[in-house]
């Protein structure tokens, strides 16, 4: 008989929701507790889901026996709460970014492994179909080597909300812009497509934000260790959202791509994704004609979905699989290591107007 996982979730906010709707579909997971800083909003969001509030990390995961703790609070403090339920014995799978600090990032993942836990960070668009074909046309060696690849987010923001949490748009607490907030996803496919880091030369701009200190659009060229190389723009200072796309170029002129998200960028606890996920890309000779069938098949599945909380179930049922057969999970704490490092890498570029190499220190 398959074990049934005991989850908590820590940090009450907008995403959490989300999360604990996806672990109610799931059959061998369920929401035990429920951790805030602040009592009344634990005691508010149990209620809604059947769980037990807390406000002490160690007391829930021991009470309940917890196996597997999501951790939904803003990334400003993922860290001490990360630690807390590590050394408490849980294992973690933490909302994106890992931390807005490689020396937050290293902390956290210290932790996990002196407790033996596994630790996953929260991508969920690896899971969208037209991503897992790009993935798979590239591991076939469909367009021969990866040799260019490009992500371009262009979105908007509006003061109302960087006005939404205190934290936002501020170097202290938020650690950064665009580059740390919406592109952590974009990032983190373009790594897991075309590899390791040698290189990044980047810029960053505030451009129409004049009520944040931090990045509204940021610009980078990359050198990966594989040969390849890479372009990065990602950008809230475009009005309205309109898209975000990922595509890969090949050695042998093949190109493939995603478009991740369109029409808007999704808040999450504040809008909808509006249009579905769709390969926009596909020059794999003999495939071409393939396109518009997947994107009529991936959005009629749109359809039929709430891809609110859809993908994230996938990514969490893999976590419980991954806790099955004693193995990491798809995306790992270095995973998401990477992505802080590659913004990280961003940001010192741009104070020292100079190439940074790889690996980079604190």
């Amino acid at each position: 008989m398959a074990k049934t996982y005991t989850l908590a979730i820590i940090g009450c906010g907008k995403v959490a929701h989300l999360h604990a709707k996806a672990i109610g579909n799931l059959p061998n997971a369920k929401l035990a507790a429920v951790w805030s800083r602040t009592r009344s909003s634990a005691e508010k969001f149990a209620a809604a889901y059947n769980a037990k509030p807390y406000s002490d990390i160690g007391q829930m995961i021991r009470e309940n026996g917890i196996d597997f703790a999501i951790i939904c609070n803003p990334h400003p403090y993922h860290k001490d709460v990360a630690v807390e339920a590590a050394r408490a014995g849980a294992n973690i799978l933490i909302e994106k970014p890992l931390a807005s600090s490689l020396e937050d990032c290293d902390a956290i993942i210290a932790a996990c492994r002196q407790s033996g836990v596994q630790l996953g960070v929260i991508s969920q668009r690896r899971w969208y179909a037209p991503v897992q074909r790009v993935y798979q046309a590239i591991r076939d060696g469909k367009i021969g080597t990866p040799a260019l690849g490009t992500v371009n987010m262009l979105g908007w923001r509006d003061q109302k909300y960087y006005n939404s949490d205190p934290w936002r748009g501020t170097w202290d607490m938020e650690g950064g812009g665009v580059l740390v907030n919406q592109s952590p996803h974009q990032l983190d496919i373009l790594l897991w497509l075309m590899g390791e880091v040698d290189e990044v030369y980047g810029v960053w701009r505030n451009l129409n934000h004049p009520y944040i200190e931090v990045d509204d659009t940021a610009l980078a060229i990359i050198k990966f260790k594989n040969g390849g190389i890479g372009n990065i723009i990602v950008s809230n200072s475009q009005k309205p959202g309109i898209y975000c796309k990922v595509q890969i170029h090949g050695s042998n002129g093949a190109s493939v791509g995603v478009q991740t998200d369109g029409g808007a960028m999704f808040i999450a606890g504040a809008s909808s994704v509006l249009e579905p996920p769709v390969n926009d890309l596909w020059t794999i000779p003999g495939e071409e004609h393939l396109l518009q069938e997947w994107i009529r098949e991936d959005s009629a599945e749109f359809e039929r979905i709430d891809a609110t909380i859809y993908y994230f179930g996938l990514q969490i049922k893999e976590f419980l699989q991954a806790l099955d057969e004693g193995r990491p999970p798809f995306v790992t704490g270095e995973d998401g290591r990477r992505v802080v490092e590659l913004f990280s890498a961003i940001y010192r570029s741009t104070r020292e107007n100079a190439p940074v190499r790889f690996p980079i220190t604190n």
